[in-house]
């Protein structure tokens, strides 16, 4: 075993954790590291009757579940290159991507298949359920006889069992191809990232190093989607090399089945992505500070002390009781929410990343964290800003290193696009770096506005401060002939309790605008605002597709 092997560091966990359990479906079905190893192997003669070669593809895509993280580990011990594809994608997204990947093999959900047109697949050999792995469509009567024939076959060959010496993963090479992710595309159509396993290894080293509080035998609860890199590289990769026990929540959970979760699987860590952190606060934490005797004893700075810990200490026990960490990422946290979780002492840290870094180029332990920041550069990547003063004056954000991807699955001119001359990438994001390494971010280039005298203006900015008010849901600030209009979802609940009607929202949220407009300089106050019955069309990472609305 080399060692800046991923598939090495993989190995090892399963030898190390041989009788642990692996993984639990909720409510479903427990494997250990041992039944685990043996679905791998199993898999291994799937696609050896399948006539699957070294780098061939396999397209992967259902809810989180056991079978679906057998699949990606059975891919990659094989040498195939796994394609992972979200289950939130539309169908044509789905079918697009099986058929530009050129996968030979596709595992996918029944009920996804079922609303699948097969015709658009016209690559694809086998297509097999990754509710139980029967076969759904063949090309081949050899895979068929070897389906029908594999219960007496297994049988058979694991007369003896099949025990720790029986696992056996190939070497692999650093810049082999290992996964293609696609991009959910705020913007456009998805692009596949190409990502290798010097990616994988390094992402995953960076984890087992900095997160020294968690041990194999802790449970992780998995609630990111696994097609996406943040969840794939720190809620599976991580927890299965380090010998941890994931249980996957399957479909996006409710807050009931979240408690229940946490409170059955105490996790350590979680990872977690804005939206649920400020729904925890807005909805449960301050609403209740801000009535009765919590309202006058927080404005007792010795008394409020009392308070604050007591909020910690739920929030704490919300997340099950044990939470060493919180990590936060996907997108930026409303100012806010994140001023109250500090006065709180709240375990939160926020980093920075991408698909095509496999994600991570930026994280600190919550205890170094800065406020505002998306942590610090993290091992084998380096950071700089295209600007003339990288500290203070805001340009794009540039990164290079160990987690960077090969480039874009046959899209070269899209891959040129992206990289400088010298190999670094250009994120698209516009930041700051301070001296210590820490990663500000101001927004996305393509979303800046420029203002009626060529100022630039962040509408992330406008956004976090019309989001903070409990009355808003979600919103959007856009470009009308370089002067800002806010596209405003109201919190409909909360506008009913407070018993505001509907005849009274144009006023109710002008008065909001306008105070909100005393803390914008006057280049990028909002003119005008437009109330929204509806929420914004999201994509698969809960991002708002800003394009549709410009």
């Amino acid at each position: 075993m080399t060692n800046n092997s991923f598939l090495g560091l993989i190995e090892q966990s399963f030898r190390n954790n041989w009788d642990a359990p692996a993984m639990t479906d909720f409510e479903g079905r427990t494997f250990y590291y041992k039944d685990f190893a043996r679905e791998i192997d199993q898999l291994h003669e799937y696609f050896n009757a399948a006539g699957i070669k070294r780098g061939d593809k396999i397209s992967i895509c259902g809810k989180n579940s056991a079978r679906w993280a057998i699949v990606f580990f059975a891919t990659l011990s094989y040498g195939a290159v796994a394609v992972s594809i979200l289950h939130e994608f539309d169908n044509e997204s789905v079918q697009f991507i099986v058929d530009h990947s050129d996968s030979k093999m596709f595992f996918v959900d029944e009920a996804i298949w079922s609303r699948i047109n097969e015709a658009t697949l016209p690559k694809v050999e086998n297509v097999f359920s990754l509710d139980d792995f029967a076969l759904l469509k063949s090309t081949s009567d050899q895979v068929g006889a070897f389906v029908h024939a594999a219960p007496s076959y297994f049988e058979k060959k694991y007369e003896m069992g099949f025990f720790v010496n029986d696992l056996s993963f190939r070497t692999e090479k650093p810049e082999e191809l290992a996964v293609i992710n696609y991009t959910s595309g705020t913007t456009s159509s998805p692009k596949g990232v190409m990502l290798p396993y010097r990616s994988l290894w390094s992402n995953t080293k960076f984890a087992n190093d900095c997160l020294e509080f968690i041990h194999a035998g802790d449970n992780i609860v998995c609630m990111l989607p696994m097609a996406h890199a943040y969840g794939l590289s720190f809620e599976v990769l991580n927890s299965i090399s380090m010998g941890c026990h994931i249980c996957f929540l399957g479909k996006t959970p409710s807050p009931k089945v979240l408690m229940e979760a946490f409170a059955e699987y105490k996790p350590k860590l979680v990872l977690a992505v804005p939206l649920i952190i400020e729904k925890i606060v807005n909805r449960n934490v301050l609403p209740k500070l801000k009535k009765g005797a919590a309202a006058t004893i927080i404005k007792m700075p010795l008394l409020n002390k009392l308070i604050y810990n007591k909020v910690r200490k739920s929030m704490i026990e919300f997340f099950g009781g044990n939470l060493v960490e919180v990590v936060i990422g996907g997108a930026a946290l409303n100012g806010d929410v994140e001023k109250f979780l500090r006065k709180i002492k709240f375990p939160y840290s926020v980093g920075y990343g991408m698909t095509e870094c496999g994600p991570l180029v930026s994280y600190v332990f919550w205890t170094d964290f800065k406020e505002r920041s998306c942590g610090k550069v993290v091992d084998r990547m380096e950071v700089k800003i295209d600007s003339e003063d990288p500290e203070k004056v805001v340009g794009e954000i540039l990164t290079r290193g160990s987690n960077l991807m090969l480039g874009y699955y046959k899209n070269e001119e899209v891959t040129r696009q992206v990289f400088t001359p010298d190999g670094w990438l250009k994120t698209g994001d516009l930041g700051t770096l301070d001296k210590d390494n820490f990663v500000f971010i101001r927004g996305r280039n393509k979303n800046m506005i420029l203002g009626p005298s060529g100022q630039n203006i962040y509408p992330e900015d406008i956004e976090e401060k019309i989001n903070s008010s409990p009355y808003v849901s979600e919103s959007l600030a856009i470009e009308d002939n370089h002067k800002v209009v806010a596209l405003i979802v109201p919190d409909y609940e909360v506008l009913k309790a407070e018993g505001i009607a509907a005849d009274q929202l144009t006023n109710f949220f002008g008065k909001i605008v306008s105070d909100i407009n005393v803390k914008l300089p006057s280049y990028s106050k909002i003119i005008s605002f437009k109330i929204r019955d509806e929420e914004f069309e999201k994509t698969p990472k809960r991002s708002i597709k800003r394009f549709k609305y410009q």
